[in-house]
């Protein structure tokens, strides 16, 4: 018979072991899951898991982070240079997951030196809320009051030169996001030259999305409103004057020319055609004349709004004046015999004339332009997106579209007509609306 002190021993020593199997298997299970942890798979987890958290937080808009940034250097050149700059540092923003820190463009053209600039905030052309608002999730802009530590910038200088290809700087760009030592900082500058000049790494598409983003501002926005008005006002005093003779029932319309003829656009030209070896992106005065003339379906009476640089305007013979040579049943019209280059034009800096004349153009019944202008090739751009809004994917045939196009440099389907233009969305950088092309069509792809 086992004595009472015996059984209880072998409880207590019972128990003892199977507290020390326990403490043993949680030992073990807790190295276990300290080995998963840091395991290169799980480690990739986790990393992937922090970003996805990081992206999805309250300090992010659509993947784009709103408490890091991306700076820029001033942007210079024409209107729509700068502007297809400012897209592109906008996409460069968006690559890096940033938002973007609103740049100066510049009102003057010395860009060639650079103490001569003019800076003008981004919010005195183009407005900066809509910008967001339209722009949300896809890319964003904020400014420089929103940055909480000036001191934490880190310069980020973009390579030139031939051996810094396409490829290099978007291997570049892609490291630089990559790396969490630079990517902790709250700024990154780049350094360099203008964003025009980087290379281009976006579809048409992209560039299109920012652009419909970039609304002018109420005051542009009304001074072409004005212009626009005296250029309808002329067409019905036209029609007046022929009376029973007008082919016209609703309002007259007006064709918009961005004439190109002036002596340092004609050097530029000759010389890229020898470069290029072709020979259909100059055109002269007679030239332009004979094909706007000759563009199907324009009815009597039609007025001309022809956007040309202000030294043509000041031409004192009349050969030699833009106003003269047209069709009959074709009224020309320049700012200055509208009555609104002193009035409306000459209280603005260039930038802004520049930005007046562009939605003018945008706003006719029918554009003419030269498909090595960038901004003929962005007024193109445009008016193809709101046509392809409306249904239109070509102009190839004459028919319903409001917003035709077409290339005066360039021959139609027949001898004597300009060639009807599209922008074809499908294509995978911006070169051809960058810096020209004599391979455009009716069709946007």
């Amino acid at each position: 018979m086992n004595s009472p002190l015996s059984s209880k021993n072998l409880r207590i020593f019972s128990k003892s072991v199977a507290c020390k199997c326990l403490v043993l298997v949680g030992i073990a299970l807790f190295y276990r899951a300290l080995l998963l942890t840091y395991s290169p798979r799980n480690a990739l987890s986790n990393s992937l898991l922090f970003r996805d958290r990081h992206m999805s937080d309250s300090s992010s808009t659509g993947g784009i982070r709103t408490d890091k940034f991306l700076e820029v250097p001033q942007i210079v050149w024409g209107l729509n240079n700068q502007k297809i700059a400012f897209a592109r540092a906008c996409l460069t923003a968006r690559m890096m997951k940033r938002t973007l820190l609103m740049p100066s463009l510049s009102a003057s053209l010395f860009y060639k030196e650079v103490d001569k600039l003019r800076p003008i905030p981004f919010d005195k052309v183009f407005q900066f809320e809509r910008f967001n608002s339209l722009c949300s999730g896809f890319v964003r802009l904020s400014r420089f009051s929103d940055v909480k530590n000036r001191a934490q910038v880190f310069d980020l200088e973009k390579g030139s030169g031939r051996r810094w290809t396409v490829e290099r700087d978007l291997e570049h760009l892609k490291q630089s996001a990559r790396n969490e030592s630079i990517d902790e900082f709250e700024v990154i500058r780049l350094i360099g030259k203008n964003p025009f000049l980087w290379h281009d790494h976006w579809p048409v598409e992209d560039y299109a999305k920012v652009f419909e983003c970039m609304v002018v501002v109420d005051e542009i926005s009304r001074e072409a409103d004005k212009v626009v008005m005296k250029i309808r006002e002329a067409g019905e005093a036209e029609r007046a004057k022929l009376a029973s003779k007008t082919e016209i029932l609703g309002p007259v319309p007006f064709v918009a020319v961005h004439m190109r003829i002036e002596i340092d656009w004609m050097i530029h030209c000759k010389k890229l055609e020898q470069r290029k070896k072709i020979s259909e992106i100059c055109s002269s005065k007679r030239e332009i004349l004979d094909r706007v003339g000759n563009i199907s379906g324009l009815k009597t009476p039609t007025v001309l709004y022809l956007a040309v640089a202000d030294t043509l305007l000041e031409e004192k013979e009349e050969d030699s004046s833009v106003l003269s040579g047209w069709r009959d049943g074709l009224i020309p019209f320049e700012k200055k015999k509208l009555g609104v280059k002193e009035e409306i034009y000459g209280k603005y800096s260039y930038l802004i004339q520049s930005a007046i004349d562009y939605e003018v153009c945008l706003r006719a019944d029918v554009f003419v332009g030269n498909s090595f202008s960038t901004f003929s090739s962005l007024i193109v751009l445009e008016r193809t997106q709101k046509a392809r809004r409306l249904g239109f994917m070509s102009s190839c045939k004459d028919g319903g579209n409001k917003w035709r196009s077409y290339a005066y440099n360039l021959a139609g389907e027949s001898n004597g007509v300009p060639r009807r233009w599209m922008t074809n969305m499908t294509h995978s950088s911006l070169q051809a609306i960058s810096y020209g092309s004599n391979s455009v069509s009716c069709s946007s792809g």
